[in-house]
């Protein structure tokens, strides 16, 4: 069962890795009349999931398994794709969104599974940040509206 939790977790992980340096990406490139707002937002969520990847890298350790090292292992790991285009503003919401959403499910099926294996640890940390995603989602998709 630990081998699942540590798997789960280092999907997260990868996930969050590939996240982050795509929300560096739509920081940076964003334009248009929602720049200031967006630009902003994208910086929050970046610096956000800086600590996401290391908390969960901490829970990989604590629970003795072995964090993903590299970035090319991130990359095979992940269901999040990078985005080396240059998307308009909206588009950059729109990626987003679908990707918290992917990101949502594996939290959930991490936290079955942690519960299952009663890892009290693993599913304080998932349930943490299923509730901030939820809460993300919602503004991208108000967002949108």
């Amino acid at each position: 069962m630990q081998k699942t939790i540590h798997d789960n977790l280092n999907g997260l992980l990868a996930d969050t890795l590939v996240l982050e340096q795509k929300l560096r990406h739509y920081h940076w490139n964003v334009q248009g009349p929602q720049f200031f707002a967006l630009h902003a937002k994208f910086e929050e969520l970046y610096d956000r999931f800086a600590e996401v990847i290391d908390d969960v890298a901490e829970r990989i350790l604590t629970t003795g398994g072995k964090p993903i090292r590299t970035l090319s292992g991130a990359l095979a790991a992940a269901a999040i794709k990078e985005d080396d285009g240059q998307p308009e503003a909206l588009a950059m919401v729109r990626n987003l969104r679908a990707d918290l959403e992917g990101l949502r499910e594996r939290a959930v099926k991490g936290i079955a599974a942690a519960e299952e294996a009663n890892d009290r640890g693993t599913v304080n940390l998932l349930d943490g940040l299923n509730d901030e995603i939820e809460k993300t989602l919602w503004m991208l998709k108000a967002t949108l509206s």
